[in-house]
C-alpha cells in the first residue's frame, strides 16, 4: 500500500493518493501522470476555497455597509412583501415605534399606521405591480400614542430575475419641515419688513434733500393765496360800509360818492380773478401735498392713470429747487403721456434718478441734464443722462447692489439706485438699465407699461 500526502490550505495534511502496490506490469511514468493530475485538482480546489472566502469577506462587508447605511438614515424606511408583510425596518422606524425589528418583522404593514391612513395602505400592494412610485402623507402610531404625519413614498422592489418581490416605503416626519417652513416663512416676513424699512429710510433721505424744493413749491401758490386773501380782507371791508349806507337809506348822492371813493365797481370786477386765483393757488397747494403723499406712502396707493410728463416734470422741479447750482436741462417728450401704474413708486424712482445724475455732475462748470421721454412697443420709456464723467466698467456691474456707492462718508447710502431697480422690476412691472453713453456721461433707462396689471 502506497499513500501520499500534500499540506493543506489551512496547514493540515491532505491524503493525494492511497494505492496497493503496482502490479509488476504498471510503469512508473503512469503512476507519475496520476499523481500530477490530482496535483492539478487538489490545487483547483485552493483556488476556489480562496475565492468563496473572499466572496464571503465581500459579502459580509457589503452587508455591514447596508446596516450603516440604514441605520443612519433619519427617514423612516420599511421594506414589505407583496402582500405587505414586513421584512425589514431602519433605526429611525425602531426608534419611533418604540418597538425592535424583530417585532416588527411579518406583521402587517397597515398596523403601523393610524386607522384614516387604511386606504392608502391597502393601495399599495395594487399600486407597485404598475411600476410607479407612490407619494401621499398619512400619519403613523409614535411609541407615545401620537398620530405623527409623515410624507411617505412607496415604490416596487425587484429581485435579481427582475421579478417583484415587494415595495419599500420611505417616510419623513412632516413635524420637522413644517417647523421649518415655518421658520422660513418668519424669516421671509422679516426680511420683507427690513427691506421696507430700507425703502422708507432711503425715501425720507431723498425726502430730506427735497426739502427745500418742495418748500419752493409750495411758497409761490401759498404766497399767492396769501396776498389775495388780504386784498379781499380790504374788498370785504369796503363793501361793508357800502352795504352800511344803502341799509341806512343814504341819498343817491350819497351812495353815488361813496360808489366813486370805494371804487366798489372796480371791487366787483376784481371779485371774479381774485377767487379764481385764490382756488388755482389751493389746487396748486393741494396737487403738491397730494404728490408728497404718494411719495412718502406709495405702497397705500392702488394703481391707476397718470401723466407720465408731469410726473417728470414735477420730479424735476422738486429736485431742481434743492439743487446747489443750476443745471440746463434739455427735454424731448411729449406733451403728455397717459400711463396705468404706481404713480407713488414711479415718482420716486425718477427723483432717485434724476438726484443721481445731479449729484454725478456737481462740480461742473456747465452741468446739463438731457430727458427723453417716449414710448416703444406699448412701453413707456424715460432716460435720464447726465454729461458727467461715466461709469466705470467695474462700477456699472454693480450699481444697483444694495450698499454700493462711489461717494463719500456721509454723502449717500448706496441704497437709492437699489431701492429704484427694485421698484422698477417688483412693483411697477418694469425694467431699469444703465450704460454709459457713446457721447459721455451715464444713462439711465426706466421702462415702464402703458397699462400695468391692476393691484
Amino acid at each position: 500500500m502506497v499513500e501520499t500526502r500534500r499540506p493543506g490550505p489551512r496547514g493540515g495534511t491532505a491524503v493525494i493518493a492511497r494505492a496497493a502496490a503496482a502490479p509488476l506490469d504498471m510503469s512508473e511514468d503512469a503512476w507519475i501522470e496520476v499523481i500530477r493530475r490530482m496535483d492539478d485538482i487538489y490545487a483547483d480546489l485552493v483556488r476556489y476555497q480562496v475565492d468563496l472566502e473572499e466572496k464571503n469577506a465581500a459579502l459580509e462587508e457589503a452587508q455591514r455597509f447596508i446596516d450603516s447605511v440604514l441605520a443612519s438614515m433619519s427617514d423612516v424606511l420599511v421594506v414589505a412583501d407583496v402582500q405587505g408583510r414586513i421584512q425589514r425596518a431602519n433605526k429611525a422606524m425602531v426608534n419611533l415605534l418604540g418597538r425592535t425589528e424583530a417585532d416588527l418583522v411579518g406583521a402587517e404593514l397597515s398596523t403601523l399606521f393610524t386607522v384614516s391612513a387604511g386606504p392608502a395602505i391597502a393601495n399599495f400592494p395594487d399600486h407597485i405591480r404598475t411600476g410607479d412610485i407612490l407619494d401621499c402623507e398619512i400619519e403613523i402610531l409614535a411609541a407615545s400614542g401620537e398620530a405623527v404625519p409623515l410624507a411617505v413614498n412607496c415604490s416596487p422592489r425587484y429581485d435579481s430575475e427582475g421579478m417583484l418581490s415587494g415595495m419599500v416605503v420611505t417616510g419623513r416626519p412632516l413635524g420637522e419641515l413644517r417647523r421649518a417652513y415655518r421658520d422660513l416663512q418668519e424669516t421671509h416676513k422679516q426680511l420683507k419688513a427690513t427691506q421696507q424699512q430700507l425703502v422708507q429710510s432711503e425715501k425720507m433721505a431723498s425726502l430730506g434733500r427735497l426739502v427745500a424744493g418742495v418748500a419752493h413749491e409750495l411758497n409761490n401758490p401759498i404766497s399767492f393765496v396769501f396776498g389775495n386773501m388780504h386784498t379781499l380782507q380790504r374788498y370785504g371791508e369796503r363793501l361793508q360800509d357800502y352795504l352800511h349806507l344803502v341799509q341806512s337809506g343814504a341819498t343817491p348822492e350819497v351812495l353815488a360818492q361813496a360808489r366813486e371813493q370805494n371804487r366798489i365797481d372796480r371791487i366787483l370786477a376784481d371779485l371774479g380773478p381774485l377767487i379764481a386765483g385764490s382756488l388755482e393757488g389751493a389746487e396748486r397747494v393741494s396737487d403738491i401735498v397730494q404728490n408728497l403723499r404718494r411719495f412718502a406712502t406709495p405702497q397705500r396707493q392702488k394703481r391707476r392713470d397718470f401723466d407720465l410728463c408731469r410726473l417728470v416734470e414735477s420730479s424735476l422741479a422738486w429736485v431742481s429747487k434743492a439743487a446747489r447750482q443750476p443745471v440746463q436741462i434739455h427735454r424731448d417728450m411729449p406733451d403728455e403721456l397717459p400711463v396705468h401704474n404706481s404713480e407713488g413708486h414711479v415718482q420716486q424712482i425718477l427723483i432717485n434718478l434724476i438726484q443721481n445724475a445731479f449729484d454725478a455732475m456737481e462740480g461742473q462748470e456747465q452741468p446739463r441734464l438731457d430727458l427723453c421721454v417716449r414710448t416703444a412697443d406699448g412701453r413707456a420709456i424715460v432716460q435720464v443722462r447726465d454729461h458727467g464723467p461715466g461709469i466705470s466698467d467695474d462700477n456699472l456691474l454693480r450699481v444697483f447692489d444694495p450698499f454700493f456707492t462711489t461717494k463719500p462718508v456721509g454723502k449717500g447710502t448706496g441704497l437709492g439706485l437699489y431701492i429704484s431697480y427694485g421698484l422698477a422690476t417688483d412693483q411697477c412691472a418694469g425694467a431699469l438699465a444703465v450704460r454709459n453713453h457713446p457721447d459721455g456721461g451715464a444713462e439711465f433707462t426706466l421702462e415702464l407699461p402703458m397699462e400695468a396689471a391692476h393691484g
